[in-house]
């Protein structure tokens, strides 16, 4: 018999599922990450789902994980693939329920995304202790699937009682990758010097990072393009960018944009060395370090670190979430004077204007790194992990 009072909370065996997107991803690593900082001897797996960013994700940060045959509805109802979704659905139930068995979970964790509901209902049903990680201000639909079913929902914005029981929500902020996290502490920030040289830049000249997330935005990728095109219509003696820029384009649009990058460089070679084209970035901190000012989507993860390092930040919220959530999401920073919001239907036109503007006024610059500060949250996987805790404790 196990007579120690501490030992009832003692973390020992966990499944967190989700994935799909880095905005799921990261904040599930995060959680992994603390639960190994509390309980080094912890064993820790994943479950995603098969082909998707997470099978390679999650193994190169140091976790196992096991892929589900799972994934969403077409928004068109009539599309073939929807056709797979009950055999998959039903597939993934089974493996599932294999997993729980095999495993033998004390908690069962959900951050989003397909893979995490077939997992966490199999879990609710055999009685195991549930808990999902909500990253948005508007909850994707396998979370509010689970609404009713798990026992604590952890909420990176306040809000969420519209969908969630309102006594099991814990309002704790997005965890948040400990490299990132870093940037918050002076000390461990890295010199401007060498984050600039990590992406070939010299360190004389303002530095623009514009990122349209880890799946890429084609308006974005155009609003580069058109920054670019407008310093090369300039006179010849101007053909210069006044700045250099980091662009994340998103992996799927890597091949295309690295091409027309390489026709761009033959007319204009000054210009063309001022941009670093990339489609994924795994060193988001040395990003960061680098920038002075940050173009970004409005996913929830994206906002959560934008206020953690606190440089001028211009948000576009991507048109092609539900409910807009984007837009939601970037409102709770432009309603502190924290971001400035540019819509998606603009961006092209009205992103170089922004910049500059934004890089021609110090003040404004101070005022909003000041009001981004105030809007962080950089304890929240302590909390989630708190709120874990608490559950094995009950």
């Amino acid at each position: 018999m196990n007579t120690n009072p501490e030992a009832s909370n003692k973390i020992r065996r966990v499944l967190i599922s989700g994935g799909g997107t880095g905005g799921h991803i990261h904040p599930a690593l995060a959680i992994a990450d603390e639960i190994v900082h509390r309980n080094p001897d912890v064993e820790i797996r994943f479950v995603g789902a098969l082909g998707r960013m997470e099978m390679e994700k999650v193994p190169a940060a140091g976790y196992d994980i096991d892929g589900l045959w799972i994934s969403g509805i077409e928004r068109k109802i009539n599309s073939l693939k929807n056709l797979s979704f009950p055999f998959k659905l039903i597939s993934s139930l089974i493996k599932a329920g294999r997993l729980l068995r095999k495993y033998r979970p004390q908690i069962v964790i959900g951050v989003g995304g397909f893979a995490s509901g077939p997992l966490l209902f199999r879990a609710s049903k055999k009685g195991i202790p549930t808990l999902i990680q909500e990253q948005n201000s508007f909850p994707g639909i396998t979370n509010r699937i689970l609404a009713n079913k798990v026992q604590t929902v952890c909420a990176g914005f306040p809000g969420l009682e519209r969908w969630f029981p309102k006594e099991r929500i814990v309002e704790t902020g997005n965890p948040l990758r400990s490299n990132v996290l870093k940037l918050a502490d002076s000390k461990h920030t890295p010199p401007k010097s060498e984050s600039s040289a990590h992406f070939n830049f010299k360190n004389d000249t303002p530095i623009i990072f514009i990122m349209g997330g880890s799946l890429g935005a084609k308006s974005m990728n155009s609003a580069v393009k058109n920054v670019m095109e407008y310093y090369a219509s300039l006179e010849q003696t101007k053909q210069v960018l006044p700045y250099s820029i980091i662009w994340q384009c998103g992996a799927r649009f890597l091949d295309e944009n690295l091409a027309w990058l390489k026709d761009f460089e033959k007319k204009h070679p000054k210009i063309a060395r001022s941009v670093n084209c990339l489609g994924f970035i795994d060193r988001m901190d040395l990003a960061y370090a680098a920038a002075d000012i940050i173009a970004s989507r409005a996913g929830a993860m994206s906002i959560s670190e934008l206020a953690l390092v606190a440089k001028p930040t211009i948000l576009i919220p991507s048109p092609h979430v539900s409910e807009d959530h984007q837009t939601k999401n970037a409102l709770s920073l432009v309603k502190r004077g924290a971001s400035i919001l540019v819509e998606d239907r603009h961006v092209v036109e009205n992103l170089r204007v922004e910049i500059e503007d934004l890089l021609f006024d110090p003040e404004k610059c101070e005022a909003m790194m000041t009001a981004l500060k105030t809007a962080s949250r950089p304890n929240a996987s302590v909390i989630i992990v708190n709120e874990v805790e608490k559950l094995l404790n009950q």
